[in-house]
């Protein structure tokens, strides 16, 4: 993410995507403070928005499993 300081928003606050926008041109982001509450709500473009991942990450291809 970039600063925004006009919506009091810094790089590196966590918020979460609610809506994906324009066919995935832009995302709906909600931020909230710890206890639930939504203090900013608004549109971001991709390269607006940093990726976090809370679980490992494997390169390597993942092959989808069908079971019948």
């Amino acid at each position: 993410m970039i600063d925004l300081p006009q919506y009091n928003l810094w790089r590196g606050q966590v918020g979460t995507v609610v809506e994906i926008l324009a066919k995935g041109a832009a995302f709906e982001v909600e931020f909230s403070d710890r206890n639930g509450r939504t203090y900013e709500s608004l549109g971001l473009r991709p390269e607006q928005i940093i990726v976090l991942h809370f679980d490992p990450v494997s390169s390597e291809p993942q092959v989808e499993r069908a079971t019948a």
